[in-house]
């Protein structure tokens, strides 16, 4: 096979032949460190907390803050849904302004962080088996940058995503997880954004309003299974009957959370670094494994 038929192949064509070999380098001479990073799940909510400041901004800054400082961040997005999966490669992601009917002012707000084409080629080959391509025209999402302008807001650690492939089982997710587990020991922080509860037809217009017994009930029987590392129990969630129904009309935004548990090893802490409710019906609820 010539040497251009096989950048094609690998979906690398647009960084060319010294691109290539310095990308595989780099991939080949990341260390592993002494202690892994942990992994995180986001409720990110609203795209008006991008904006924001309060007690779930606040909290985000806080733990930027206190994590060890990544080489590069994986974000799984419950924006980023597609057929098949795919990694981003793009050395310098665009912005994505997904959200429409908000201020004008948050289609302003600038996010200039570099991509992570090492990052996304050990992702990769992590995920070979799963037929995980790479892709590299893709930006970032408010699932990703929108959480990351309050958590690392200089914009100085790469970035890059992993989409979501709708057509396979809650299994699948919790598997590829576990498949990126290696990544915290290469210092790659590895974030699920999505939320615990998420039905905005039913959300109020303010931050503060009512939260139904529903979304309580569902967001504590998250967290219990979370607490006892009962990952099956939390694949069982379909079955929840009326509560899961109304927290998820859709399930884009629980599947990040898979991605996460994904990455606990066993007998490794949980952590929340954040709980709470915003519009009644998200769950803000942000979790720390390890």
């Amino acid at each position: 096979m010539k040497r251009s038929e096989f950048l094609k192949t690998m979906g690398l064509l647009g960084l060319g032949i010294a691109g290539l070999d310095s990308l595989l380098h780099a991939v080949q001479a990341m260390p592993t460190l002494d202690a892994p990073i942990p992994g995180l799940f986001i409720g990110h909510g609203s795209p008006m907390n991008i904006l924001a400041d309060n007690a779930f901004t606040q909290d985000l800054t806080a733990l930027g803050l206190a994590l060890p400082r990544p080489k590069a961040i994986l974000v799984v997005s419950a924006h980023w849904l597609t057929r098949g999966s795919f990694v981003s490669v793009t050395a310098k992601p665009s912005i994505i302004y997904d959200f429409f009917g908000y201020p004008e002012a948050l289609s302003q707000v600038q996010y200039p962080v570099a991509g992570s084409p090492t990052g996304a080629k050990l992702v990769q080959e992590a995920l070979a088996k799963s037929g995980c391509q790479l892709d590299n025209g893709r930006g970032l999402d408010h699932g990703a940058w929108g959480i990351l302008k309050h958590m690392y807001p200089a914009a100085d650690i790469p970035v890059f995503q992993l989409s979501i492939d709708r057509t396979k089982s809650l299994e699948h997710y919790l598997t590829l997880g576990r498949l990126l587990r290696p990544m915290r020991a290469k210092g790659i922080l590895v974030i699920g954004s999505g939320n615990i509860t998420h039905n905005l037809a039913k959300a109020t217009p303010e931050d503060d309003g009512p939260v139904p017994e529903w979304a309580e009930e569902f967001d504590m029987r998250v967290k219990n299974l979370l607490e006892r590392g009962d990952d099956k129990g939390l694949l069982q969630y379909p079955t929840w009957g009326k509560v899961a129904e109304l927290s998820h009309p859709s399930n884009d935004h629980f599947l990040p959370l898979l991605y996460s548990c994904g990455l606990r090893a066993e007998e490794e802490s949980v952590k929340f670094v954040h709980e709470g409710f915003m519009q009644g019906t998200l769950s803000m609820r942000c979790v720390q494994f390890g």
